[in-house]
């Protein structure tokens, strides 16, 4: 048995919020940079340029590189063999409340009723899963209202299948439109139940985008919808081109014989996600 203390945890999740909004991970930026070369539109290719001026600049000069620093989403596995001397989400608050204070973030966590400003961006939404080992694994992906708001759920019926999910997913995107701030990463959580196949969703933007899932079928499922979700022509921040999304990743889990759940998560170009291991 190995004792973390949560004041570790405090200090890495801080860490992780700054970071998380300052810098862009090497597998966004890239798709991006690809993105640009391969734009067919003119004013799609300027616009993806200033998106890399834009993430260039928030990484060179330690400032966020969206004004909307998001809410706080963690995925955390603790392993069975750790034993923590304090409680986990009361240590994952207080180091969101450092990290969005010492590193300027916009704080955008109110009362759903009240609407009024918790002054510090918590509580964070914390997903907690048990793992084998004697670490804890600690990933953030900060969400922005523009892209979130896109979200969108729906119980299919079984017989609907692949054809209803591809329709429920692309009609999704066109309807967002430029409102997600595209080129976007979309997650499809497929199956499971109601609230599994959401986070099925959230889970897959995880991924290093344009990563392949490893069913070949589910992974011909995501080359064919990032296909079709390019051919809507949104392009780069709405303003057309080739370029609407940098990937579309699936994952699915077992369902039920009478149910077809299918989840949309969409991340804008700003697909901030950081992770780390105590």
């Amino acid at each position: 048995m190995r004792t973390i203390s949560v004041k570790d945890i405090t200090k890495k999740v801080r860490d992780l919020c700054i970071s998380a909004a300052y810098d862009l991970e090497p597998d966004v930026a890239g798709a991006i940079r690809a993105a640009r070369d391969s734009e067919a539109s003119p004013l799609g290719k300027e616009v993806l340029g200033q998106i890399i001026d834009n993430f260039e600049i928030a990484g060179r000069e330690s400032v966020p590189m969206c004004q909307d620093t998001g809410i706080a989403v963690f995925f955390i596995e603790v392993g069975r063999d750790v034993f923590l001397d304090g409680s986990i989400e009361d240590a994952v608050n207080e180091g969101v409340r450092q990290g969005y204070k010492d590193g300027f973030l916009r704080k955008s966590v109110c009362h759903p009723i009240k609407r009024i400003n918790t002054g510090d961006n918590t509580p964070a939404i914390i997903h907690t899963s048990i793992v084998e080992g004697d670490k804890v694994k600690i990933k953030i992906a900060p969400k922005g209202a523009g892209s979130e708001n896109m979200s969108r759920l729906k119980m299919l019926k079984p017989a609907e299948g692949i054809p209803g999910i591809k329709s429920f997913v692309v009609e999704s995107i066109k309807e967002a439109g430029g409102n997600p701030c595209p080129p976007i990463v979309v997650g499809v959580g497929i199956g499971g139940s109601f609230e599994k196949s959401a986070i099925l969703a959230k889970t897959a933007l995880l991924r290093s985008v344009g990563s392949k899932n490893p069913d070949s079928d589910v992974a011909a499922l995501e080359g064919e919808l990032l296909t079709l979700v390019n051919n809507l022509g949104i392009g780069p921040m709405g303003f057309g081109g080739t370029t609407t999304a940098l990937a579309v990743h699936v994952e699915t889990y077992p369902c039920h014989i009478a149910s077809l759940p299918v989840a949309l998560n969409i991340q804008c170009h700003a697909d901030r996600h950081k992770e780390a291991v105590i």
